[in-house]
C-alpha cells in the first residue's frame, strides 16, 4: 500500500492545484444559484479538457522532457506566446487563490489577524517552503491534504443530503442573460483547472522521475487518472453542498474574502454540527493552502524553464527570481482588489477559459506529431475527444466574446 501511494505524485499535485477556487468557490456558487442545473457543464468541460491535461504527463513520460521543450520544437514563437500568456495570467491566478486562503485563515482566527496580514504570512511561508523544501516536500504534503479534504467533503455532502427536506430538482439549465452566461464561462474556466496546468503537470512528472527514477507510462497515466477523477467527484460534491445548504434558503456568497470564508465553513458545519467548525475550517484552509503553494511553485518553475529555452541560456537563480516576482505582483494586485474577491476570481477564471483553446490546440498538435513516439500518440477515441474539445472550447469562447 505504501509503495502504491509513493508512486502517486504529479496527479495528486494536479488535484491539489485544481481543487481550490474552482471547487470551493465556483462549484458551491453554481449549486447555490442553479442547484444541480449546471451539472451538464461540469461534466462536459471535464470530458473535453481531459485529453489536453493528459497530454502533459503522457508527453513527459514518453520523451523525458516537459511540454515546454515540445513547444520549442513546434516553433520558438509558440514558446514566446506561452510566456506572454503565462505572464498575463499568473498574477491574477495567484491572487485569486491566495485571497481565498487568507480569508479562511482570517475567519479561523476570528479576524484578529487581518486578511492583508495573512496574505503576507501565507505567501512568505509558501515561498520559504518551496525554495528550501522543493518538489519532495510538496509531493508529500499534498497527498495528506487531498486525503483530508476528500473525506471531509464527501461526509459533509452525505450529511447535507440526509438533512435536505426538499424534492431534488434534476432539471438542467442553459444560462440566458449576460450575468448568467458570464458565470457559466467563469465556472468552466477553472473546472477542473486552467489548461496551463498541463504544462505544470509535465514539469512535475519530470521532477518525479528525477526523485524516484523512471516510471512506466501505465503508472504515470494511472496517477493522472486518479487525480483527475478525484477533481470531478469533488466538483460534484461541492455543487451538491451548495445546492443542499444554500439554494433553497435563498442565500448567496459574499464577494468579501473573510465573509465568504465564514459562509463556506458554515456550509460544512450546518451539515456536521457546530462542533466541527475548527476541523472543517482547517480542512478548507489546508485545501486552499495546497492550491496556493502548488500554483506558487508551478508558475515560477514554468517561466524559468521557458525563458531558458527561449534564450538558450541557463539562469542559475531563475526559479527564485520568478518566485519573488510572482509574490510581489500578487501582493500588489491583492491590495488593490481586496474588497472584490468575486470580481478578481471572475477575471482570472474567464481569462483562463479564453486562453484554453491555445493550450488545447498546441498540446494536441504536439502529442500527435513526430516529436512524440508513435506508440504513445493518442488513440482514435482520444483524437475524436480532442477535436470535439477544441470545437467546444472555441465555441463557448466565441459565444462569450459575442456578448461583451
Amino acid at each position: 500500500m505504501f509503495d502504491f501511494v509513493k508512486k502517486l505524485g504529479p496527479g495528486i499535485l494536479f488535484a491539489g492545484a485544481a481543487i481550490g477556487v474552482s471547487h470551493l468557490v465556483q462549484s458551491t456558487r453554481a449549486g447555490a444559484d442553479f442547484g444541480i442545473g449546471l451539472l451538464w457543464a461540469l461534466l462536459l468541460v471535464n470530458l473535453f479538457k481531459f485529453p489536453f491535461f493528459q497530454y502533459g504527463p503522457r508527453y513527459a513520460n514518453a520523451t523525458g522532457e516537459s511540454l515546454l521543450e515540445g513547444y520549442k520544437k513546434l516553433g520558438k514563437n509558440i514558446l514566446r506566446l506561452y510566456i506572454l500568456i503565462s505572464f498575463a495570467t499568473m498574477f491574477t491566478i495567484q491572487t485569486a487563490v491566495t485571497i481565498v486562503t487568507a480569508g479562511i485563515a482570517s475567519s479561523l482566527t476570528n479576524n484578529i489577524i487581518s486578511v492583508e496580514v495573512w496574505t503576507i504570512i501565507i505567501l512568505s511561508l509558501c515561498g520559504f517552503l518551496l525554495y528550501f523544501g522543493k518538489y519532495k516536500m510538496l509531493d508529500r504534503m499534498i497527498k495528506i491534504v487531498i486525503l483530508i479534504l476528500a473525506i471531509s467533503t464527501v461526509l459533509a455532502t452525505l450529511f447535507a443530503f440526509n438533512n435536505f427536506t426538499y424534492e431534488i430538482d434534476y432539471s438542467q439549465v442553459l444560462p440566458k442573460n449576460n450575468i448568467e452566461i458570464v458565470f457559466l464561462i467563469a465556472f468552466m474556466g477553472w473546472m477542473p483547472a486552467p489548461l496551463d496546468i498541463s504544462v505544470w503537470h509535465s514539469l512535475w512528472t519530470i521532477e518525479k522521475k528525477k526523485s524516484d527514477g523512471i516510471q512506466k507510462m501505465k503508472t504515470t497515466l494511472f496517477d493522472f487518472n486518479i487525480g483527475y477523477l478525484g477533481t470531478i467527484l469533488l466538483g460534484i460534491s461541492f455543487m451538491l453542498l451548495g445546492y443542499f445548504v444554500m439554494n433553497n434558503n435563498n442565500l448567496s456568497f459574499s464577494n468579501s474574502a473573510s465573509v465568504f470564508a465564514n459562509q463556506l465553513i458554515e456550509m460544512y458545519t450546518s451539515s456536521f454540527g457546530s462542533w466541527a467548525y475548527i476541523i472543517i475550517g482547517l480542512a478548507t484552509f489546508t485545501t486552499m493552502f495546497s492550491t496556493t503553494i502548488t500554483t506558487l511553485d508551478a508558475s515560477p518553475r514554468s517561466m524559468h524553464r521557458a525563458t531558458q529555452l527561449v534564450f538558450n541560456k541557463e539562469f542559475k537563480n531563475g526559479y527564485l527570481f520568478w518566485l519573488i516576482v510572482l509574490i510581489i505582483g500578487t501582493v500588489f494586485i491583492f491590495f488593490n482588489f481586496i474588497s472584490e474577491m468575486g470580481t478578481l476570481v471572475k477575471i482570472a477564471t474567464i481569462v483562463s477559459f479564453i486562453t484554453a483553446p491555445f493550450y488545447a490546440i498546441i498540446n494536441y498538435i504536439l502529442i500527435s506529431s513526430i516529436h512524440t513516439p508513435k506508440k504513445h500518440r493518442p488513440s482514435k477515441i482520444m483524437h475524436l475527444i480532442s477535436i470535439l474539445g477544441v470545437i467546444f472550447l472555441l465555441g463557448f469562447g466565441v459565444w462569450y466574446l459575442s456578448i461583451l
